[in-house]
């Protein structure tokens, strides 16, 4: 079975920045999505990018859309988000998210989704 391992989330200044990692393991098809997503008490959960290992197309949420950014290292089988110029409202459990069912670019719908990590911690405060 698929698995997903997040990591590098904790404290974060206000106009920091830090680097989310999703390692992968289990992989039992060639073409796959990537998907990173948060969520916050009280708040319904926020796509915020995507990649597909295809092409290494993204697609990146209005809200984000020129502080993260998306990547993908094919030789560790591994997905990162850049987060930078982070405020107070960035703080939420981070997570990533794949699936193979989509086809052509990537979608930052939750419900597109099929394999789910645990999620890593960032909060952003001073």
């Amino acid at each position: 079975q698929v698995q997903l391992v997040e990591s590098g989330g904790g404290m974060v200044q206000p106009g920091g920045s830090t680097r989310l990692s999703c390692e992968l393991s289990g992989l039992d098809q060639r073409y796959y999505i990537i998907g990173w997503f948060r969520s916050a008490p009280g708040k319904e959960r926020e796509g915020l990018s995507c990649i597909n290992n295809s092409d290494d197309s993204t697609n990146f949420a209005a809200s984000v859309k020129g502080r993260f950014t998306i990547s993908n290292d094919h030789s560790k089988n591994a997905v990162y988000l850049e987060m930078t110029s982070l405020q107070p409202d960035d703080t939420a459990l981070y997570y990533c998210a794949l699936t193979y069912r989509m086809r052509g670019g990537c979608s930052i719908r939750p419900e597109s989704y099929q394999s789910w990590g645990h999620g890593t911690q960032v909060t952003v405060s001073s």
